[in-house]
């Protein structure tokens, strides 16, 4: 399907796809949280999204080959989304978003997982991908021959974002 686009800017054409707040909210928490059921993405939303605007969206994710939907093996009547490459690839631009503002905004109260990703640099962000990708795709991004970090390794990067993003949540409570 064929679409006008306002220009053909490399950045115009990132905005139009992530033109509003619900969609660039809906890649941070399958990224971030791993939700990844409709359910837990309507629910667990701490800015609370409706129901039609977040099946909206996961459609356009879908369309635009930033999640694929596919049929939950432990359930037959859910889906479950998953990050493709190109939506594993977003992690580094929702960690400059997140350093942002934890520089600029400093009236956010949910800094943990800025700070988390900050001190752990280009190491925790490579681990955390890796990770992902075994979760989404399914694979590892390593090569065979180079040594691969333990299971260990990898939880522990998911752990320490994840327990952020979680603790910074508890405290709004």
């Amino acid at each position: 399907m064929h679409k006008d686009h306002r220009s053909e800017c490399v950045i115009n054409l990132t905005v139009e796809i992530f033109g509003d707040q619900w969609s660039l909210l809906v890649i941070r928490d399958i990224i971030f949280m791993n939700r990844r059921h409709f359910r837990e993405l309507l629910t667990k939303s701490v800015e609370g999204i409706a129901s039609n605007i977040l099946a909206d969206r996961l459609q356009r994710l879908v369309e635009q080959g930033i999640i694929v939907k596919s049929q939950d093996p432990s359930h037959k009547q859910k889906a479950i989304y998953s990050l493709t490459e190109r939506g594993i690839e977003l992690l580094p631009l929702l960690m400059e978003m997140a350093a942002w503002g934890q520089k600029c905004l400093l009236a956010s109260r949910l800094r943990g997982l800025a700070q988390v990703l900050q001190e752990g640099g280009p190491k925790l962000r490579a681990e955390f991908m890796s990770e992902l990708r075994e979760t989404h795709l399914g694979k590892s991004s390593s090569p065979k021959k180079t040594r691969r970090p333990t299971k260990s390794t990898r939880i522990l990067a998911v752990q320490k974002i994840r327990g952020a993003y979680e603790k910074a949540l508890a405290k709004r409570k």
